[in-house]
């Protein structure tokens, strides 16, 4: 199957723009579509990522849009943080609206050269995951869920370090593919601590009224495997699975600039289409 990969441009309320890629091709099943959700310090042509695309859309026959959080430091260019002012805004709660808007224009047409939607499948990975798990918890919308790597707790800073956020105003995050010092503004503390009920995966994740696969590897050096578990336990117990992949890491062995797939990825992904093709 040829895939075609559109770019698109859409602006959320505060009228910064969210860069995504449509991709699809000849026959695409209409009225439905795929949503993949980057996680932190990631974005959509980062390694996997459109690879993931296209694979996606050729194993299920669905529209795949990938696409960039609007606060996730990416400029124009699509590959360097170079919007640092928007990542140090950045908040969990702006990454749900920024999806929202990704939906509802999948909903309204106007996104290239595929039909509205109005049933999606969502695969967030690592942060990502956070607002895939919310979302479906929300929108009746969102008929089936994936997750990769997904985060369990936003609690995930020590008492100390939360403290010099606050003093400071903002703490720096390196990003170790760059070497740059990313700044986290404590509008996202503010944020998860102001609405920690809904920004709460677990509790996300037990409102759930639709089939859930939880995809992690067992090595996972970022969000442990034991986050998967519970996950796992606060889903729907007759349509959640938890796909544990023995000896894989964060990214299921893939680097940035993509070298390829590998066995790790190659499982994640067919596992992946598998659910969303049953499911949505």
């Amino acid at each position: 199957m040829t895939v075609t990969r559109r770019a698109f441009e859409l602006h959320n309320s505060q009228g910064d723009p969210i860069r995504g890629d449509v991709y699809h091709g000849a026959g695409s099943e209409s009225g439905k579509a795929i949503v993949v959700c980057h996680g932190f310090k990631g974005f959509k042509d980062w390694g996997f990522f459109p690879y993931l695309g296209e694979q996606l859309h050729t194993k299920t026959g669905y529209p795949v849009m990938t696409f960039n959080f609007s606060g996730n430091g990416v400029g124009p260019d699509l590959l360097n943080f170079s919007e640092l002012d928007k990542f140090e805004r950045n908040t969990f709660s702006k990454e749900l609206d920024d999806l929202q808007v990704v939906l509802d224009s999948a909903e309204q047409g106007a996104l290239p050269d595929i039909d509205p939607c109005r049933q999606f499948g969502l695969l967030g990975h690592s942060r990502g995951g956070l607002s895939a798990i919310v979302t479906a918890s929300e929108d009746p919308r969102v008929r089936c869920l994936v997750t990769w790597a997904a985060i369990a707790s936003l609690d995930r800073w020590p008492e100390e370090r939360k403290a010099e956020w606050r003093r400071t105003g903002k703490i720096e995050i390196l990003n170790t593919r760059t070497g740059q010092l990313l700044p986290l503004g404590v509008g996202l503390l503010e944020d998860a601590e102001q609405n920690a009920e809904r920004l709460d995966p677990l509790r996300a994740a037990k409102r759930l009224q639709v089939p859930y696969l939880i995809v992690h590897g067992a090595e996972d050096e970022s969000v442990s495997i034991v986050d998967a578990e519970w996950l796992l336990d606060a889903g729907p117990a007759d349509s959640t699975r938890l796909e544990r992949i023995e000896a894989a890491g964060h990214t299921f062995g893939a680097v940035h600039p993509f070298k390829g797939t590998t066995e790790h990825l190659s499982r994640a992904i067919d596992a992946s289409a598998a659910w969303l093709a049953d499911h949505l």
